[in-house]
């Protein structure tokens, strides 16, 4: 294979299986794949120092990256969606009776203030629910990927010692996002929450955006065809991860595969798009909560966050 060999990082999945395994192969580099698990551990390598070639990246992380200035650049890859509905709970102890009841008090988050599920789970208490994001005490459990963020100042790190889950048994934090707990005071806040995210879906075509894909500004520079490469690799696999999704050919479905399957169903269409103008609406979207969170502190506009020369892909 021509060009050269590059260190690829991207969790195997159903859309990027092909990929991986060598089914599709790009025809102006070689992928020399790096499993790093958890995947998590890959973002904040590349984000602090650009271990990686081509990297799987957090959307969020990306857009804060970008914001620092950090060297590499995304293709419309979207490997990772999911709705966030159902990643906020809460302890069913203290009377609170909505959403709203949770300004004024404190509220974890699992990890960062920049991670993409809670940037999304605040989005739906915003949209959805009228809750003041500004009322609330964001308490985290851990630090950022971009070192250099600094969070607005209603959000705070957790006390030294103590863990999310149990000061959310406890009572001492109303609700929190991004952990699991097993408890019977703690339930999730939104009741029915995958029917909620199907709802936003039909309603509006919300279908929020986790993962995509970087590459070093470095290598776009002396290789013009990667970006584009790159972008038509990914976008192949995931075709024959579609195509078999549709003739119910995948033999062990995960819960991601049964989520794709349903919102194929439900749009009638590829249910993971790749390319900017598929994906416009949501992405302007998340640029405003960017904003209006705090994860960025100036309007960026879609194109500014994608290479150039894959503007006008679709795949």
């Amino acid at each position: 294979m021509a060009g050269p060999k590059l260190k690829t990082v991207t969790r195997t999945q159903g859309n990027n299986k092909a990929f991986k395994d060598g089914t599709v192969k790009p025809k102006t580099f070689e992928p020399e794949f790096v499993e790093v698990n958890p995947l998590i551990d890959a973002f904040r390598r590349m984000v602090r120092g650009s271990e990686f070639d081509i990297c799987e990246l957090a959307i969020t992380t990306y857009i804060c990256a970008k914001a620092h200035g950090k060297r590499f650049t995304a293709v419309p890859v979207f490997l990772v969606r999911a709705f966030h509905h159902g990643a906020i709970l809460y302890n069913t102890s203290l009377g609170m009776r909505t959403p709203k009841d949770l300004e004024g008090k404190k509220v974890g988050v699992n990890r960062g203030y920049t991670v993409t599920t809670g940037v999304w789970a605040r989005s739906v208490l915003q949209d959805e629910y009228g809750v003041d994001l500004s009322k609330i005490t964001w308490v985290l459990s851990g630090d950022e990927h971009v070192a250099e963020y600094k969070a607005p100042s209603n959000v705070v790190p957790i006390e030294k010692g103590k863990k999310i889950a149990d000061m959310l048994i406890s009572g001492e934090l109303v609700a929190a996002i991004g952990v699991d707990v097993d408890h019977p005071d703690v339930k999730p806040l939104i009741p029915d929450a995958e029917e909620a995210g199907f709802k936003a879906l039909k309603q509006r075509g919300h279908y929020p955006i986790n993962h995509l894909v970087v590459i070093k500004d470095e290598l776009i520079a002396k290789h013009p065809k990667l970006a584009a490469d790159v972008f038509n690799a990914f976008a192949q696999s995931k075709q024959l991860y579609v195509k078999q999704l549709k003739a119910g050919k995948i033999e062990k479905m995960t819960e991601a595969d049964e989520t794709a399957k349903k919102v194929m169903e439900v749009t009638g269409g590829d249910p993971l798009p790749y390319g900017l103008e598929p994906n416009r609406k949501v992405l302007e979207n998340l640029i405003q909560h960017a904003l209006k969170q705090g994860i960025i502190t100036k309007p960026v506009k879609v194109e500014d966050l994608f290479v150039p020369s894959t503007h006008a892909l679709k795949g």
